[in-house]
């Protein structure tokens, strides 16, 4: 659940001042995440708002050619959300300008959604803090659709996701920490857990430093405050806007595990990496996976992600496999 955007990026790494023309793409955390699930063949059903007009239903075009249901978007309101994408390169990092205020599912209402026909036959609700975020509305659909997911029996997953253009450390703090109680499945990175959860991991991640040692004592606290049966982060070691170390962390409240590192460079596009490291580790949890299976599969399909222009991680489940079991070389199929 949450909002699908249209996204206007530069070509190549052009700034936009000097720009003339935007690439066209739509996407938004919680969608791409359902692209990928349902790349991977899980089916996957996306939740939101759009408005009612050709804009609107672009966008949910650009779900269904990827084979994800749309049974559940409500139509109505007076915009679709947008993003400004400035890609950057070696030491000139990305920038992003938001363009989203009054957006159609920011000013959605619980009532726009049937959640007890959503949850009736889901097995997995994933969301992102980007969602509450956008508004006290958007925020009191999340809470109805956690409350309703966790009356159905469904596993829930989110991603802190926090966004400093959308609010304030307090607020997300003030909205994030009560609905950690729903939450099966906490994802971040150490910007998440101080800005949303009010921990603050042992890393210098500006240094490039992300030392799993670092974040043992928050994985901790996070399972003893709100009993996650998983919490999970991301280490990104940024050493410039092209080249990134890449791992991640997993935690069940007994053992911890690191995942294999990445070196990825030259990176293409990493908007959308986060987003398609939780669909990797959902799709291995909820498919049965081992949480250190899930969690290789995740960063694989992450690291790939890297590599492709756009929101979507457009990979096949046998791609990412192929990469964790070691082929990475990039020596051409024939």
């Amino acid at each position: 659940m949450g909002e699908i955007m249209l996204r206007l990026s530069t070509e190549g790494n052009s700034r936009f001042i000097q720009s003339d023309r935007f690439d066209v793409n739509y996407g938004g955390g919680e969608a791409n995440v359902a692209v990928s699930l349902q790349n991977y063949g899980n089916e996957a059903y996306f939740v939101s708002k759009v408005p009612e007009h050709e804009i609107g239903q672009a966008a949910i075009n650009s779900l269904r050619r990827f084979g994800v249901h749309t049974d559940y978007v409500a139509r109505g309101g007076e915009r679709l959300g947008i993003y400004y994408l400035e890609t950057g390169s070696s030491l000139r990092a990305s920038k992003v300008i938001y363009d989203r205020s009054h957006s159609s599912i920011s000013e959605a209402s619980p009532c726009d959604f049937d959640f007890d026909k959503i949850f009736a036959d889901a097995d997995w609700f994933h969301w992102s803090g980007i969602t509450p975020a956008l508004s006290d509305n958007a925020a009191e659909c999340v809470r109805q659709a956690c409350i309703a997911a966790k009356k159905a029996g469904v596993t829930i997953s989110c991603d802190l996701n926090y966004r400093k253009k959308l609010w304030t450390p307090e607020k997300a703090q003030s909205v994030m920490r009560p609905l950690m109680q729903y939450v099966d499945v906490c994802i971040g990175n150490e910007e998440d857990a101080e800005k949303c959860l009010g921990y603050h991991p042992n890393a210098d991640v500006d240094g490039g430093k992300t030392d799993a040692e670092g974040y043992k004592q928050v994985f901790i606290n996070g399972i003893k405050e709100w009993g996650f049966k998983y919490i999970v982060s991301t280490l990104r070691e940024s050493y410039n806007a092209s080249i990134n170390g890449w791992k991640a962390m997993i935690y069940d409240g007994k053992e911890f595990y690191v995942s294999r590192r990445y070196e990825i460079k030259p990176i293409v596009d990493r908007v959308g990496g986060g987003d398609s490291f939780s669909a990797g580790l959902i799709h291995g949890l909820a498919n049965g996976k081992p949480m250190e299976w899930a969690l290789e599969f995740a960063v694989a399909a992450s690291a790939l992600k890297h590599t492709i222009p756009g929101d979507v991680n457009m990979v096949s489940l046998s791609e990412v496999e192929s990469l964790m079991s070691g082929n990475g070389n990039g020596r051409v199929e024939r």
